[in-house]
């Protein structure tokens, strides 16, 4: 649509109705107006799948590895064909953008939305956020780039003010979304934090660079109540405040502009931007065809099988894996998250899955008709129970499996009532005088002992146990964070003794408040084992065993959007458990099911640990295909892992009068750890194979001109029995220079196959952009000439390859 056609609609518009453009029409979709055959678009969280406009686990989506995992693999045209399945997914659903990808930065262990995010680098983060907005947009949905810009961590987010220099900020903070921009993203959504004193939703950032220097002219879209003053976001670059109706523009704006406060060009240069996006997505004049396609359930299985294996990192291998089905007669599958494997990570990003396989179900599987599997669930992980989904309850009222919904009015009679598969209920509905939520569940113990029995929620809440209250309470509401209000409210819990056999009838009931959300979840736990029984049960089993297969993790508390992680230990049951485990049989293979990095003590110990990630709905599949050698596994480390969280150059997330400092500037991830000489546990780039590989030779350009791009060439050999893949990095370093430089840095990869003995070429183009740096004083890009230095290998701790070359500024 060009300016003319743009010019001709905007002279139908009164300045109200252009005005109500502004502000979405409800939580997920923005406004129409007939006036200029404008209709509405939708808009749903994406990262890992489409989840759509309601929290209602009959409404399931496919669902993808988290980000972590997708950058993992290191392939960018397998992340942009899972780009693709999202979009489907959008179409299939009646969306039209897709809030992803999330392009903040690992930049702390502690970084409670790791599992969001891709990497701890720029160049990574935004190859494979390219990739991701590639695949989405190559069919007619919109993705968008999150959240402009430095949104790393949690901790007070609504409000933090982020204190970062203007070459730190350039040359890391916004190069994942210059990359985005670069691949034709087509909306940016602001954060809620302020950068260097001003909210991003209203920061010079989104005109300067976003607009002004990179050329965006799509929309930037606020992320879900960010905007808090009128004036400051009408005057930036902010186009579309969500949710709405409410929000703080509407009349207010219209005021603002007809007194002069407020220019009308910026309430128009707005408008433009909406119809603009609006005319690319067919919802703007004549209605355009929209076909929903559905591909083959077995095939989108396939393609997240696939996608899980590749983003699985082989971490440590003592010559255990892979295992040989047909060698073996006893499995031991090991620890609760090996049952209940966590696909995904906690809070909006979260969707209700088609399916879930697990690492037990996949191992078992695999082995059906060939070898035993033996499960022992060992101690129970630290976090709140789950919520109950019919696995020990029934309907009261019909007995079939699930719980009862009711909503009741004041006076205690019904609005409403349905069974439902699941008692986390985010959105019950809310009829006419809706007074309280009531979930009903008729329990079947499986054990007898100390159950724990819990409520999440705000305001008057209460559990009663056959007619006798077990907890009751007044729970205020203690923030304003959307993901805590709406999805992850706080759990509230009572200790119960139940008999095995039983058949008690728990009510639980949720008084709904003015801003408190409607969000209730009512959760149950079998009595946890005594841990020293728990693990010395593991240990027997795996004495037993022919291989051990233990699987340890995070719960939805530890890594969850909302608040950062206390800390990155697994336990001392989980670690206790590995130990044992691995003492008893030392082809013990050990599964780390967590979307960021966690401490191994015992990494040492155990014969062979592989990183899962939060592997997505064909998880379980994926990893029995990686252990038992269908697959190898194709995970580099996206993150630097450390040892001990102590370790870790940067660690903080929490401010200090409002404000949190990134005090290393550039030096982040494998560039602090380098600048500080510390080892971690694991490198960025990580990851082994079922092959060897000799790095031979290197070559490059002996002098390359400022501003141009340059390639470097490294041959490497497989030096292993079996034909594999090997992830070829490549890292620049400045010896000598006056400018402060990261005593090296990630500028690219390639990825070759090779069968045994085979030599191969890694071709690995480095853009130019990567030899500059901001220079603070001068407010520009400069090229310091001089010597140069080009490494490859195969992480940032390991690059025996070397090359010296010469940059030079031309006249």
């Amino acid at each position: 649509m060009n300016d003319d056609e743009l010019d001709l609609l905007m002279d139908k518009l009164t300045l109200r109705a252009k005005v109500g453009l502004l502000t979405g029409a409800d939580t997920w979709r923005t406004a129409a107006e007939p006036a200029v055959e404008l209709r509405s678009w939708v808009m749903s969280d994406g990262p890992a799948g489409v989840r759509g406009t309601s929290w209602d686990e009959r409404h399931t989506a496919v669902l993808l590895p988290s980000a972590t995992a997708l950058a993992a693999t290191w392939d960018e045209p397998l992340v942009e064909r899972l780009g693709s399945l999202l979009a489907v997914e959008a179409r299939r659903k009646g969306v039209h953008v897709v809030l992803a990808p999330n392009l903040n930065l690992h930049r702390s262990p502690l970084g409670g939305r790791h599992f969001e995010c891709f990497s701890e680098d720029p160049e990574l983060t935004g190859r494979i956020g390219a990739a991701l907005v590639r695949g989405i947009q190559a069919h007619g949905v919109a993705a968008t780039a999150k959240h402009f810009v430095a949104n790393d961590s949690e901790t007070d987010r609504l409000t933090v003010d982020v204190r970062v220099g203007e070459r730190a900020l350039r040359e890391v903070y916004l190069a994942p979304f210059e990359a985005a921009v670069a691949a034709g993203v087509r909306l940016v959504m602001a954060g809620y934090n302020a950068v260097n004193g001003t909210t991003a939703t209203a920061s010079a950032l989104l005109d300067g660079v976003l607009r002004g220097e990179w050329g965006f002219d799509g929309v930037v879209v606020s992320d879900w109540g960010a905007v808090r003053a009128m004036r400051p976001a009408a005057h930036a670059g902010l186009d579309l405040v969500m949710p709405g109706p409410e929000g703080v523009w509407g009349e207010a704006l219209v005021r603002a502009v007809e007194a002069g406060d407020v220019a009308p060009e910026a309430v128009n240069e707005k408008v433009r931007h909406l119809l603009r996006q609006s005319h690319w997505l067919g919802e703007l004049g004549a209605p355009r065809p929209r076909p929903r396609v559905s591909p083959r359930p077995d095939r989108v299985r396939a393609m997240l099988r696939r996608a899980a294996a590749a983003g699985t990192v082989l971490l440590a291998n003592k010559g255990v894996l892979p295992l040989n089905a047909h060698g073996l007669a006893t499995v031991a599958v090991i620890g609760a998250h090996a049952a209940r494997t966590r696909t995904q990570g906690g809070g909006s990003a979260g969707v209700f899955p088609h399916s879930e396989v697990g690492v037990l179900d996949g191992v078992r599987a695999r082995l059906r008709g060939r070898a035993k599997v033996v499960h022992v669930p060992g101690p129970t992980p630290a976090g709140p129970p789950p919520a109950l989904d019919g696995t020990w309850c029934t309907d009261p009222g019909s007995g079939a499996s699930g719980i009862r919904l009711r909503v009741l009015d004041a006076g205690g009679n019904e609005l409403h009532s349905e069974r439902r598969s699941s008692a986390r209920q985010l959105e019950p509905p809310v009829p006419p005088g809706a007074h309280t939520v009531e979930i009903s569940a008729r329990l079947h113990p499986a054990e007898t002992g100390l159950w724990t029995l819990g409520i999440a929620g705000f305001g008057r809440m209460s559990l009663r146990l056959d007619g006798r209250d077990v907890l009751a309470g007044d729970f205020a509401r203690e923030t304003d964070d959307p993901a805590l209000v709406h999805v992850t409210p706080p759990l509230h819990t009572a200790a119960v003794h139940l008999a095995a056999g039983s058949a008690p009838v728990l009510v639980a009931r949720r008084e709904l408040a003015p801003g408190a959300g409607r969000a209730v979840v009512v959760s149950a736990a079998p009595p946890a084992p005594e841990v020293t029984t728990a693990v010395a049960a593991a240990a027997r089993a795996a004495g037993r065993a022919d291989v051990a297969v233990v699987v340890v993790g995070t719960t939805e508390y530890d890594e969850c959007e909302g608040r950062d992680r206390a800390g990155i230990a697994l336990g001392p049951e989980q670690d206790a458990l590995v130990r044992a485990v691995a003492a008893a049989n030392p082809r013990t293979v050990v599964v780390v099911n967590s979307g960021g990095p966690v401490e191994m003590p015992w990494r040492d110990e155990v014969g062979a640990l592989l990183l899962s990630w939060f592997p997505g709905q064909e998880g379980g599949t994926a990893l029995a295909d990686v252990l038992f050698g269908r697959a190898e596994p194709g995970g580099r480390l996206p993150t630097t892992w450390p040892a001990e969280l102590r370790d870790a150059p940067a660690v903080d997330t929490s401010p200090v009068d409002g404000r949190l400092t990134y005090v290393e500037g550039i030096h982040v991830g494998h560039r602090g750890w380098l600048r500080s000489s510390r080892t971690p546990a694991y490198w960025f780039g990580h990851g082994l194979g079922y092959t060897t590989w000799a790095y031979e030779e290197v070559t490059a350009p002996a002098t390359v001109r400022a501003g141009d791009p340059f390639t470097v060439r490294v041959r490497v050999r497989n030096t292993g029995p079996r034909t594999g893949r090997e992830v070829v990095q490549v890292y620049l370093a400045r010896p000598g220079a006056v400018v402060e430089h990261p005593e090296r840095w990630f500028v690219g990869h390639a990825a070759v196959c090779a069968r045994p003995g085979e030599a191969v070429t890694a071709r690995v183009e480095v853009p130019a952009r990567l030899l500059r740096h901001w220079d603070e004083e001068s407010g520009e890009w400069r090229v310091e000439a001089g010597p140069c230095r080009v490494l490859a290998g195969r992480s940032a701790g390991d690059v025996p390859l070397e090359h010296d070359m010469e940059l030079y500024v031309r006249d």
